[in-house]
């Protein structure tokens, strides 16, 4: 499913309005130590303008995805402010620069992104998504508050997930890996992810070796190294069969950290 731009803007909304209710933005956020609220809101804030920089051709990125994590911390010690109030217009001027870089390149249009990758520009939009999303999980945790995530965004952040995902893969833990699973997000369309010696394809055909039906929400936040595996499998919101059912928790932990 295409990323929209009504549900970038939707949830960016969401994120920017969750962060600002916090009362202490120095509060710690566990997913992300040794960051707290202001540096993952900074973080995401100051994503819309990299991805915008990076479709003209401009900006930089990690050329592995092992540098990603001291890229961000070098991007949120740099931040251009350190109040939310100002970063929050931020974030929303430059998404809807972004949307309008989109608009203007068209759907032939691609650009460098992280791990030396060459994706689309406009698919990019879901992986930007999958930052307001899962960031805002994150957040919403160290608060103690509900994050609800609407189902139908999860494809949309998968199809900018699937252009990187095989840059991602931990080459140690798939070493020799070859299965194919078959992902079927319950309400929504099924994901087929094949690994042939530990190289991933995305969308190749063929006889599966386990299936799983996931709730899409839950299986987000499995794919963006959040949540349980066990704990999704024993509350019903994770299930596999098939050939080899055991094969299913394992997924995950075949990529590194997005």
């Amino acid at each position: 499913m295409e990323p929209t731009a009504e549900a970038a803007r939707t949830a960016a909304q969401q994120f920017i309005d969750l962060a600002l209710s916090a009362l202490d933005p120095a509060t710690p956020v566990p997913a992300t130590p040794p960051w707290t609220i202001a540096d993952v809101f900074g973080h995401v804030a100051m994503e819309p303008r990299r991805y915008r920089d990076l479709a003209r051709g401009q900006g930089s990125w990690p050329s592995q995805a092992a540098e990603l994590p001291a890229f961000n911390a070098e991007q949120v010690a740099s931040l251009p402010t350190g109040d939310l109030g100002n970063l929050a217009g931020l974030l929303r001027a430059d998404l809807d620069g972004f949307l309008a870089t989109i608009d203007e390149l068209g759907p032939d249009a691609r650009m460098m992104f992280d791990g030396d990758q060459e994706i689309r520009v406009d698919r990019s939009l879901g992986t930007l998504l999958g930052e307001f999303l899962v960031h805002g999980h994150d957040i919403a945790t160290a608060l103690g508050r509900r994050w609800p995530i609407d189902p139908e965004y999860v494809p949309m952040v998968l199809t900018g997930m699937h252009q990187i995902m095989p840059g991602w893969v931990d080459h140690d833990a798939a070493a020799g890996h070859t299965a194919t699973y078959h992902v079927r997000l319950r309400g929504g369309p099924m994901q087929i992810y094949a690994f042939r010696d530990g190289a991933l394809t995305i969308g190749e055909s063929g006889r599966p070796h386990v299936r799983i039906s996931a709730d899409p929400a839950t299986w987000l936040l499995l794919v963006y190294g959040r949540g349980n595996p066990t704990r999704a499998t024993l509350t019903g919101k994770v299930l596999a069969y098939g050939r080899k059912p055991w094969l299913a928790p394992g997924l995950a932990n075949r990529f590194l950290p997005p």
